[in-house]
């Protein structure tokens, strides 16, 4: 599994402290230092099933700076998915990639039910 996330998130350490405690083996990314590329943001979205809007991280600044509660409705996808492969701060976190699944944020209850 790819465990996406950004170290000083508390929300992402909480993601990373329920992997571990459950024995969970995963590869850690910064996403911050390494941020998603283009191919893989289209990837993970399509295998997420989830509308695009939730892989945006709303509360950050930079979505706040850059006015994308305005912008994004009438934003194409394609150009979507490239402005959040710009920065990895756009990028709602933490991510998680396994086989079959991609969760996006940390719902322990979804995490619960989709990791084994």
């Amino acid at each position: 599994m790819l465990f996406v996330c950004y170290p000083k998130c508390t929300t992402c350490q909480k993601a990373k402290a329920w992997l571990d405690q459950r024995g969970v083996q995963y590869e850690l990314r910064d996403i911050k230092q390494h941020r998603p590329t283009y191919d893989e943001l289209v990837s993970w979205h399509r295998a997420s099933g989830l509308p695009l809007r939730r892989f945006f991280n709303t509360s950050g600044t930079l979505y706040k700076s850059l006015s994308l509660k305005d912008r994004l409705p009438d934003m194409p996808e394609e150009e979507q998915l490239r402005l959040l492969a710009s920065d990895g701060m756009l990028v709602k976190r933490p991510v998680l990639v396994g086989e079959g699944f991609v969760l996006v944020g940390f719902r322990e209850a979804e995490w619960q039910n989709t990791v084994q």
